[in-house]
């Protein structure tokens, strides 16, 4: 999965810190959601969306290995 949270986060100049505090969650799930290790539950993708004012799908991509026929 592509995922453009970290250039969302940038923009706002908010740090990895900052978005996991105001999400409730570790500086660490920030981190490998960033890093592609974690994808993101649907409720903690929908906070994200809301965060930075946008949609699910402006944050995080399917790439075409990720989808199953």
């Amino acid at each position: 999965m592509n995922n453009h949270l970290p250039t969302y986060r940038r923009q706002q100049g908010m740090s990895q810190h900052d978005l996991a505090r105001r999400l409730g969650v570790s500086r660490q799930t920030i981190i490998s959601i960033e890093k592609g290790k974690y994808n993101p539950s649907l409720p903690l993708a929908l906070h994200l969306a809301r965060i930075f004012e946008t949609e699910v799908e402006q944050l995080f991509q399917l790439e075409e290995k990720d989808i199953k026929s």
